[in-house]
């Protein structure tokens, strides 16, 4: 983080000089020591962020590629007027512990078509989803399993 402060004062002054970076070192120094005191944040945690940096752009990537998925199966229920759409709405449990795993998972489940997040309560997700295929391994998904790998991560490093 403190290298980032000190890259954005760079980037905003529009040069380097020397009074330029020992002032840009000098306040981001100032503003890391703040975030760390009142902020909740510490070198472990930035370590970890980095540490899981490969996790999450996997992450990324999968979403990417279960949004496509999900797109051409919609499109072919939209564009084949034999297939008759179930709707259904699809209860499931997980394991995930974290706050934050369970709301990045609803929200990826949201963001795939077909799918939306109705409810989220302790572990059990409530998804309506357009069509009973959708659903199928809602509880296993690759989703999951990174969230659930990320959080492994964390608790190592805790």
């Amino acid at each position: 983080m403190f290298l980032l402060f000190f890259l954005v004062w760079i980037i905003l002054n529009g040069r380097i000089t020397a009074e330029i970076c020992v002032l840009g070192l000098l306040l981001s120094a100032v503003l890391f020591f703040f975030i760390c005191r009142f902020m909740d944040y510490s070198i472990k945690k930035e370590r970890l962020l980095f540490h899981l940096t490969p996790l999450f752009f996997q992450y990324f990537f999968v979403l990417i590629q279960e949004i496509v998925k999900a797109n051409l199966c919609v499109m072919k229920i939209i564009l084949s007027p034999e297939l008759q759409p179930e709707p259904a709405l699809v209860y499931f449990r997980t394991e995930l512990q974290s706050g934050l795993s369970k709301v990045i998972l609803a929200n990826s489940i949201t963001l795939t078509p077909g799918t939306i997040t109705v409810s989220l309560e302790d572990n059990r997700f409530c998804v309506h989803c357009l069509d009973r295929e959708l659903a199928e391994g809602m509880e296993s998904s690759v989703f999951v399993e990174l969230l659930e790998k990320m959080e492994a991560e964390e608790r190592r490093w805790k």
